[in-house]
């Protein structure tokens, strides 16, 4: 009863962090979204603005909530913990503030997590694994610390964070709290967060139950890794399939080409200090899509150098919210796939009905 009376007050306050985008209330919500907000609650624990910040496109939001449900809610064989340490590791590459707190918080709760200090071992080497893959060349030596039937788990919250890192850098602030809300009050914050996700997470969400949000849809080849799971896969085949078809919808022709092209050389490190590259990577479009095409290059690339102009450029030509949501999802997803693509793991037992995930087999 207290656990839903706090998550109802904090309604309001999930919904007043997101920027750039008009927010929709929990209750201005239509039925569909609203569906997806009463699981979010229910399976995450509270009203999480790295997913409702996607409201503004509903295909989009269900597509960002089930890949995060099926592969990081959903108690599976991989120790919570090891998740957040994987989380926790993504959130610190990709320098994203806000996902860095409330997954340090949630590793520090379950296992300890001080000054980067892992002290539980399983969780110490999920985190060194998730760094090290960070790039194609530093994960080809490492060690792969689970075995073949923990990767949907595994690489599928690493993914997922590498999407989700994206978006909150640019639409929400840096900590888990209201604009202009005392920096003292973050600690209490951090405390009722976690107590309220751990509530939801005892109750233990099920399997698949979100898959029905959106149509079924083939398994991408990049995806591999996720077969071993039908829930994980179920998810990630639909929403990469959601998701792509927002990008086809807001995202002009030349400029997913351009970012597709960037993307399969990409080592994963980081692209520089300035903004120069983008200027010169997107002389090569038409005038009239080159805004479209800096926000989708720094989406994929270096999400934190996004400011209000660069934004308030591709507004100018695309009003509408949903296009926003559309382009910067896209644009996030085709990023974190990339990386999950060379993310190392090991090799199915040869005779088991485990598929080979992925072509990047340790």
């Amino acid at each position: 009863m207290l656990g839903s009376l706090v998550r109802t007050g904090l309604r309001g306050l999930s919904t007043v962090q997101v920027r750039h985008v008009r927010a929709v209330a929990y209750g201005a919500a239509d039925e569909y979204v609203g569906r997806i907000y009463r699981e979010l609650e229910r399976d995450f624990g509270v009203l999480a603005p790295p997913i409702a910040l996607h409201a503004s496109s509903p295909d989009v939001l269900a597509a960002a909530w089930m890949m995060l449900r099926e592969t990081y809610l959903v108690p599976g064989p991989v120790p919570r913990a090891q998740l957040e340490a994987v989380s926790t590791a993504v959130s610190e590459g990709n320098e994203c503030p806000f996902c860095i707190t409330m997954h340090s918080s949630m590793l520090d709760n379950l296992v300890g997590y001080r000054d980067g200090e892992i002290p539980d071992p399983a969780a110490r080497a999920a985190a060194d694994w998730a760094t090290a893959n960070g790039s194609p060349d530093t994960g080809a030596g490492h060690p792969v610390p689970f075995p073949v039937e923990h990767a949907p788990e595994m690489v599928g919250t690493a993914v997922v964070l590498q999407y989700l890192n994206r978006m909150v850098n640019i639409f929400l602030g840096e900590r888990p709290m209201p604009p202009k809300a005392p920096a003292v009050a973050l600690g209490v914050v951090r405390r009722v967060l976690v107590w309220l996700i751990k509530l939801a997470e005892a109750r233990g969400p099920q399997p698949g139950a979100s898959l029905d949000l959106l149509p079924d849809a083939p398994l991408p080849v990049d995806l591999r890794w996720a077969a071993g799971n039908p829930a994980i896969a179920g998810a990630y085949a639909r929403g990469a399939a959601a998701i792509e078809a927002a990008g086809r919808r807001s995202v002009p022709d030349e400029v997913r080409e351009l970012v597709l092209t960037r993307l399969s050389t990409w080592d994963g490190r980081p692209v520089g200090p300035s903004r120069a590259w983008v200027e010169e990577a997107v002389s090569v479009l038409p005038a009239e899509v080159r805004a479209a095409g800096r926000l989708a290059l720094l989406t994929a690339l270096a999400s934190y150098q996004i400011d209000q102009g660069l934004l308030d450029r591709f507004r100018a030509e695309h009003p509408d919210d949903r296009a926003l949501i559309d382009l910067t999802s896209w644009a996030s997803l085709a990023a974190a796939r990339r990386i999950g693509s060379w993310m190392k793991i090991r090799p199915a037992v040869p005779g088991t009905d485990t598929a080979p995930p992925t072509a990047q087999s340790a």
